[in-house]
């Protein structure tokens, strides 16, 4: 193939290096890149046709700013739920641009590729498997005319549309990656659905629309395929308002389940202490955490170093030196002293002191947590997402971490909370 070319592998939150070019002589090719990759885009972002089964179909494509045909780039369909619209997905409703896919497409700081399909009468009934149908041709289609990275197609969606990524999860988990189900039920079918998929569960205890039994069969299905340990993953009291996500243990390597239970009923943006709902909930970064997990690349993995945040220069500090349970972690001028040198290791943990990890006091969930350290013990509050987008996330919570009010002077306490965007929750390993 004269002009071939070699495609780098995307990873979440940030772009990839382009490879050299090939030698022409040769065909050099990346399992996970699609037949786009090297090639000038034939699609764009907005909204386009394709004819399914004699039906015409339609979708709205959201493609990243300066997207770089040498990198191949995750691909994520969103599904509406009934009487939803894709528009609805894409435009974020009345949020806007903050909710733009479930609130994906803002964490992703362009690093992936986003799709919102149109259910046939705004739903996700499937008859006779079009809607699976329907998926199949919008992925030859954006592969043909995109560079996508394989290895990382992705669904989520609410209520019907969580019906239809399970619906996909059942039928086609050679396709994909993951999916992330909120508040659904088997209402787009199930055709097989014998094979592992990584999969989220997202559910109201107080749900009246889609009972939370019904998440929890779907869970309980992907926690039998995936070869997880059963269990009765602990729910939040009524009145609470607060949520409580559960990793699965024993899963086959590169098959996690998790489960989040919230406080609330048929939404997708529950938001903890308030009976609300919008785009500051904290599914979002549950569900962005939980798909980055499977990106190529891993920021700071296994090296000692400082964690700088960016707004403040100052350094991640365990306070006065201390290396007992329950110190505090604070911001402090960069000094390169053992308290401020940490390792992340290869279960998602932040080490300082060799024996001692970057804990969320108590195992909260709740914005205002306090960051401490405390013994290692393997817990989901001692694990941590590093992004590519510069935050760092709790995998139990989701919450990132934060200096306290936007301060930047020596001794602001460091915290979790809701991820927003700003610049006190921006952060580089050095």
């Amino acid at each position: 193939m004269i002009g071939a070319v070699a495609v780098a592998v995307g990873s979440f939150g940030a772009a990839a290096n382009a490879a050299p070019a090939a030698d022409p002589a040769s065909d050099v090719t990346t399992l996970a890149s699609s037949a786009g990759c090297g090639s000038a885009p034939t699609i764009s972002s907005g909204t386009h046709s394709i004819q399914v089964g004699g039906t015409n179909r339609s979708f709205i494509l959201r493609v990243p700013d300066n997207y770089d045909s040498s990198r191949a780039y995750p691909l994520i369909f969103a599904f509406h739920w009934n009487g939803g619209t894709a528009g609805d997905v894409s435009g974020g409703g009345t949020d806007g641009a903050n909710w733009s896919y479930y609130g994906l497409q803002r964490l992703s700081n362009n690093s992936a590729i986003f799709v919102a399909p149109q259910g046939i009468n705004n739903g996700w009934a499937n008859s006779g498997g079009q809607d699976v149908a329907f998926v199949d041709a919008m992925n030859a289609r954006l592969e043909s005319g995109l560079c996508v990275d394989t290895a990382q197609r992705f669904a989520l969606g609410f209520s019907y549309g969580g019906g239809m990524s399970y619906s996909l999860a059942c039928s086609r988990p050679t396709v994909f990656r993951a999916v992330a189900v909120y508040s659904g039920g088997q209402l787009s079918g199930c055709s097989g659905g014998t094979q592992p998929v990584a999969y989220l569960g997202i559910h109201g205890i107080s749900d009246n629309v889609l009972n939370i039994s019904a998440g929890r069969s779907l869970r309980d299905r992907f926690v039998a395929n995936n070869g997880c340990t059963p269990q009765n993953a602990p729910e939040p009291a009524s009145g609470s308002r607060t949520h409580i996500v559960t990793s699965y243990s024993g899963c086959r390597a590169g098959y996690p389940v998790q489960w989040a239970a919230f406080d609330g009923g048929h939404t997708p943006g529950p938001i903890d202490g308030t009976y609300e709902d919008g785009w500051q909930t904290w599914t979002s970064g549950v569900t962005w955490n939980f798909f980055s997990q499977f990106g190529s690349g891993d920021p700071g993995g296994g090296d000692d170093g400082a964690i700088v945040g960016a707004q403040s220069s100052r350094c991640l500090d365990v306070t006065g030196q201390s290396q007992s349970n329950g110190a505090d972690v604070q911001l402090w001028d960069c000094n390169g002293a053992a308290n401020q040198q940490w390792t992340k290791t290869a279960t998602g943990e932040l080490r300082v002191y060799g024996g001692k990890c970057l804990d969320a006091e108590g195992g909260a969930t709740a914005p205002g947590t306090r960051a401490i350290i405390w013994d290692c013990h393997g817990g989901a509050n001692q694990k941590w997402n590093v992004n590519a987008n510069g935050t760092i996330t709790n995998a139990q919570s989701g919450l990132c971490l934060d200096a306290t009010g936007n301060r930047t002077a020596n001794g602001t306490k460091v915290v979790l909370w809701t991820c927003n965007g700003g610049a006190n929750q921006n952060w580089a390993l050095r």
